[in-house]
């Protein structure tokens, strides 16, 4: 209750009139002037009046005390056990919490930060976040329900805003382990068939069991070694790239009965192959148009190295012109077909037919073993395929995917893509090809096949069988049955696309991961993965995605392009992807390989103590000995909390209060003030009448 004034003159005003007053006052008693003092009291009471003093009396109720409780939902707490114990201590606390009216609890689930590359816990942002709009008066405390793997700690010098404990609730059991792989250092590019060499190292956090780690080394899907790595050691892995593009490097250490969880066990590395120096022979039967096409193709890849032979004098041309007078290399048949073989990457035999007194039989032999055993083979064939010099009646006929009839097909057609052309990475999407009849120039002759094996990706005339693709062993051959491409450099009817369609079939037969028929392919943008299914088959139905913490879930594929399907999804953990479809696997990381939510799982108490101790607050495991999960109890306290208590949970409860309103009584106003001057009045009369 206050007393307040609310004047009904200025207060200047009443100044003056109360100095007036006083001056009187002063002067009538200093005179002895009969009845002064009743006359001064008089003029105070209406001077009083004037003044009009009110009494206050305010109407407050008692404000809440704010308490957080931050509640770690991130991927380190998606254990079975652990989110059974984060739900049971919840539900505890709530009951706690209800007891105690004055307590406004706010519940906060936090996850990683799924907005960044590198996520992380941070439980103190949610906590500020929480409590932006209360004042630091009205914090009681704050409550963190967590596996201790926070990665926002303040330091013990800096301000958390408020004066109020912090107390930590956490999941996990004591003495926790839990195993997992990293790879320390590595390339990101290998020059394909060179030994590259990479670092690992196995770690055992919490108490280690001892001896050595199995690890498993898996390259592009297949096992390539088993290491025994000694956890806490750095481990070096030598290997050769297998291929140019992306290769996968997966390495899976064997798991530990009771570990915190196996979904760290598996670390993956992406290297990118680089081939250096594609070595090329083209070997040309004759001079013909379409020679110069396939050189200037060849020769523009600075990374080919080319060896281009064109029998220019067969044997059976004899014109009389003597030998010294001859300028031609002789054909190093035998450095090139047996000694130097294995050192090319392609082979092309463009036009050639077999010349007895040029390539022995042997030589065909030593070809298709070449092929056999990895190698490449391209055949463009011209109207000596079907002459009985063909070298289709050679030893190498075991590898061609496509038997000569003998027959040239002489008529004009537009080259056009198969039903399986359409799907087949070398030739989907061919420039032009979407049209009818395809926006190219025409040819106007082939070789006729009988039963081409593999896949007829282009037909020319009469749908009969222009570019076969096949796979012989290991190694792979293709056959353009038209030796009329030169049409398409040199523009006739508006050209068409060579340069494509000779490169993709070059780098298909060299095994380019992106020209493969069937592929499964997964890659990551932050936080989005990106799936992409190849095939020349059927649609291949969904692809199934094994997340890190063991769930999966099936992802529709969806068609883009004929036999192109692709799915997208913006995944809401972090890790190591397992990506299957049919028989085809694939791996992706999404996040940084070495995000600090992923990297360690053990829970712990230490991460929190320090700011616990700092503020008065506690820190305990909500599992005790026997297993049973069991939250301490709230202490409210009145006024600062001054010593931390080590079984309960201490909340400083608030002073703060809400005005809801104010009751006025004027001291003069109504039967009271009018009273009171009537009597100072009536004294004064009555004194006078004396």
């Amino acid at each position: 209750m206050t007393l307040d004034y609310s004047p009904f003159l200025p207060w200047p005003l009443l100044a003056v009139l109360t100095g007036v007053v006083l001056l009187i006052a002063v002067f009538a008693i200093w005179r002895g002037i009969r009845g002064a003092w009743i006359r001064t009291l008089a003029a105070l009471a209406l001077l009083a009046a004037l003044a009009n003093p009110v009494l206050l009396q305010e109407d407050r109720d008692q404000l809440s005390t704010i308490v957080p409780v931050i509640v770690d939902r991130s991927q380190s707490q998606q254990t079975a056990d652990r989110m059974t114990m984060t739900d049971d201590a919840l539900a505890s606390l709530k009951t706690q919490l209800a007891r105690f009216p004055q307590i406004e609890p706010r519940f906060v689930d936090v996850n990683e930060d799924r907005n960044s590359d590198v996520p992380s816990t941070r439980l103190f942002d949610a906590l500020t976040a929480s409590i932006a709009d209360v004042p630091p008066s009205r914090i009681g405390g704050a409550i963190m329900l967590t596996d201790g793997e926070v990665h926002d700690v303040p330091g013990v010098n800096q301000a958390l805003g408020f004066d109020a404990p912090i107390h930590g609730l956490i999941t996990g059991k004591p003495n926790e382990f839990d195993r997992r792989i990293e790879v320390i250092k590595a390339p990101r590019f290998g020059i394909v068939n060179e030994e590259q060499q990479l670092v690992l190292r196995v770690f055992d956090d919490g108490p280690s069991p001892g001896g050595v780690a199995n690890v498993t080394v898996r390259l592009n899907g297949d096992e390539i070694a088993t290491l025994q790595a000694t956890p806490g050691q750095d481990t070096p892995f030598s290997f050769k790239v297998a291929r140019g593009g992306p290769n996968v490097l997966e390495f899976s250490v064997a798991g530990i009965p009771g570990e915190v969880t196996d979904a760290n066990n598996r670390a993956v590395h992406i290297i990118d192959g680089i081939r250096q120096n594609l070595r090329v022979l083209l070997v040309s039967g004759e001079p013909h148009a379409g020679e110069r096409a396939w050189r200037n193709l060849l020769k523009s890849d600075a990374s080919v190295d080319l060896v281009h032979f064109t029998i220019l004098r067969p044997p059976e041309k004899q014109d009389g012109t003597p030998i010294n007078e001859l300028s031609l290399i002789a054909f190093p048949t035998r450095e090139l077909f047996v000694d130097k073989i294995k050192d090319f990457d392609l082979i092309i035999f463009d036009r050639y037919q077999d010349r007895a007194n040029v390539l022995p039989m042997l030589y065909y032999d030593n070809i298709a073993q070449y092929v056999e055993n990895g190698g490449a083979l391209l055949i463009a064939a011209g109207p000596e395929h079907a002459s009985p010099e063909s070298i289709a009646m050679t030893p190498l006929a075991s590898v061609l995917p496509a038997e000569p009839t003998g027959r040239m097909i002489e008529q004009a057609f537009y080259p056009r893509l198969s039903e399986q052309g359409r799907k087949h990475p070398v030739t989907r999407g061919l420039d032009g090809s979407g049209d009818e009849p395809p926006h190219w120039g025409r040819w106007f002759r082939s070789v006729d096949v009988d039963r081409p094996q593999g896949q007829t990706v282009m037909v020319g005339a009469d749908n009969h069988p222009l570019l076969v693709l096949n796979r012989a062993g290991q190694g792979r051959v293709a056959m353009l049955l038209s030796d009329q491409g030169w049409l398409w450099a040199r523009g006739f009817e508006g050209g068409g696309p060579h340069v494509s369609l000779y490169r993709r079939i070059a780098h298909w037969l060299m095994k380019e991961p992106a020209l493969e028929e069937e592929a499964l392919t997964a890659r990551t943008s932050g936080r989005t993965l990106e799936i992409t299914r190849q095939t020349i088959g059927d649609a291949p139905g969904d692809a199934v995605v094994r997340y890190p913490s063991g769930k999966t879930e099936n992802l529709p594929l969806t068609q883009t392009e004929p036999g192109l399907y692709k799915a997208e999804k913006r995944m809401d953990e972090i890790g190591l992807f397992e990506i299957r479809n049919g028989d085809l696997t694939t791996l992706a990381h999404v996040g940084a390989v070495d995000a600090p939510e992923f990297k360690a799982m053990i829970s712990t108490t230490a991460a929190l103590k320090p700011i616990t101790d700092k503020s008065r607050g506690l820190v305990t495991r909500v599992v005790n000995n026997a297993g049973a999960v069991t939250v301490p109890p709230i202490l409210p306290v009145r006024g600062q909390v001054r010593v931390a208590d080590n079984d309960r949970m201490a909340i400083r409860m608030t002073n703060e209060t809400v005005l809801k309103g104010i009751d006025t009584l004027p001291l003069f106003a109504g039967f009271a003030g009018v009273g009171i001057l009537l009597l100072a009045f009536g004294a004064m009369w009555w004194r006078e009448g004396r």
